[in-house]
């Protein structure tokens, strides 16, 4: 049975995951997709906190997530958000945005991380306690992932089935691995993104998770994220804060080539 909320926090998390070249040249397992080896992986984990158990290694640094960002950059979450799981990583980073918005702080880093970053009242659109719609917000956060790294373009044919064929070496269920075919291969939908977003939180939350997964470096993609915060409706100064909570709480990394 496909897992949305599972396979979301193997995109979101990162503990013992290795980059893609690290799991080609053959490492031990110790995780999800492999444990890090060496002088790197430990100082990469030490770098992110040291956490143990949840997450640890950051966003988008491994496992399928960096198969999707290729050698783009990515981000590295640090601090005590790491042991949330995925979905109430992504509450967490847009209810921060939304109570300083709300609050009228200043859009920066410094105001985003005056206070530690702490899990998302519970039963609220920012962190569900049904099952039905952690899934359901899940599989949506999951769908704006695999589109912003899509989004340059640098995903085509020949990529995809590098990917797939990795994909093929992981411990992924067959409804994993087919979830994430599917949303490869279908062009790639701005409007389809937003319109999965039920209420304003939601809304927040898919545009913080495709944040995580962009290169802000790239045109293309700085494109994409307007057009999206456009077709989400949200407000110029909310997402300013987005970006800012985004930027406070995350440590940029450089995917291996």
């Amino acid at each position: 049975m496909f897992d949305p909320k599972s396979l979301l926090d193997q995109f979101i998390g990162g503990l013992n995951q290795g980059s893609p070249n690290q799991r080609d040249q053959g490492q031990q397992p110790g995780g999800p997709f492999g444990q890090l080896g060496g002088a790197s992986g430990n100082d990469l984990l030490q770098k992110a906190g040291g956490f143990l158990g949840g997450f640890g290694g950051g966003a988008m640094t491994g496992g399928i997530a960096g198969l999707l960002l290729g050698s783009k950059k990515g981000r590295k979450i640090a601090g005590s958000a790491l042991t949330y799981g995925g979905m109430a990583v992504a509450g967490a980073l847009a209810y921060r945005a939304y109570q300083n918005y709300q609050a009228g702080k200043q859009a920066t880093p410094a105001v985003a991380t005056e206070t530690p970053l702490l899990p998302p009242p519970s039963d609220t659109p920012f962190n569900p306690t049904q099952p039905t719609d952690q899934q359901s917000l899940s599989r949506n956060l999951l769908r704006a992932m695999i589109a912003a790294a899509k989004a340059d373009g640098h995903i085509d044919a020949t990529e995809q089935t590098n990917i797939f064929a990795q994909m093929d070496r992981m411990p992924l269920t067959a409804e994993d691995k087919a979830f994430v075919m599917d949303e490869l291969r279908t062009p790639l939908n701005v409007d389809a993104v937003a319109s999965a977003a039920r209420t304003p939180e939601e809304a927040a939350e898919i545009y913080t998770v495709s944040l995580l997964a962009i290169d802000l470096d790239h045109p293309a993609e700085r494109a994409y994220l307007a057009q999206l915060a456009t077709k989400l409706r949200l407000e110029d100064g909310l997402v300013a804060h987005l970006h800012a909570t985004v930027e406070g709480a995350t440590v940029p990394v450089q995917q291996p080539a």
